[in-house]
């Protein structure tokens, strides 16, 4: 997700409509809310317990925000950002059939979407108060560099939020790569393990981030919770 890169684009669309996980406008414009005969019902249970927590985070500034969301997919949680009085939010994605269906959708006054990857340098001093990866850091190769290059992007109290997306223990690395080549070899696109990283978070170390919600006891991250939400602020 580093460069606009065709190669990735195609494979991610094709996992993304193999996992049925592309969906119709009607089914999105209901997002997080979705038939509980779906195939990923409970993961949306799952990310719409997420997104309200966040939207409930930012409410509580009271206060003018600016929100980039980063891999935005369909724009269902920008949308969401986007209700929230006194926002505005850009939903950002390299996928163009999702963000075509984003842009058809939701049409609010402070919500744009835009096909693009994220390059931090081109989006450096743009002064973001919130920056969002959510089920999309794995995307990045680097957890130091992205946030690191995500810093740039933020207003002097900026800050960025990762949500719905593993972390794993630095022993547990090598098994999880074996079974993400193992099971995008399965259902045919081996090469798109070339494209998700598994991170740890010793990436965080050094960075002035706090743990929001953690995952908890095993039954939690089953039922409830399995995904880590942290925010990372600016040192000063």
């Amino acid at each position: 997700m580093q460069l606009l890169n065709p190669t990735f684009e195609d494979l991610y669309i094709d996992v993304r409509r193999r996992e049925k996980r592309v969906l119709t406008d009607c089914q999105v414009m209901f997002l997080p809310d979705i038939d509980a005969a779906h195939i990923h019902y409970h993961e949306w249970k799952i990310r719409k317990r997420s997104s309200q927590k966040l939207v409930a985070y930012l409410e509580k500034k009271n206060k003018p925000v600016k929100i980039l969301e980063v891999g935005c997919g369909n724009g269902w949680l920008s949308s969401k950002l986007a209700a929230i009085p006194n926002t505005l939010v850009t939903g950002l994605d390299v996928n163009e059939i999702e963000i075509a269906q984003a842009k058809r959708i939701f049409k609010k006054d402070n919500l744009e979407f835009a096909w693009d990857s994220f390059d931090p340098a081109r989006y450096a001093q743009r002064d973001y108060d919130i920056v969002v990866f959510a089920a999309s850091i794995q995307y990045f190769e680097s957890l130091k560099t992205i946030l690191r290059n995500t810093l740039s992007c933020l207003s002097p109290n900026g800050e960025i939020h990762i949500l719905d997306s593993h972390f794993y223990k630095p022993g547990k690395v090598v098994d999880a790569l074996k079974r993400t080549t193992d099971y995008y070899s399965e259902i045919g696109y081996p090469e798109m393990a070339g494209y998700y990283f598994h991170h740890t978070l010793d990436g965080l170390l050094g960075f002035n981030y706090k743990i929001l919600s953690h995952p908890g006891h095993l039954l939690k991250k089953i039922k409830n919770a399995p995904f880590y939400w942290i925010a990372v602020k600016h040192s000063s």
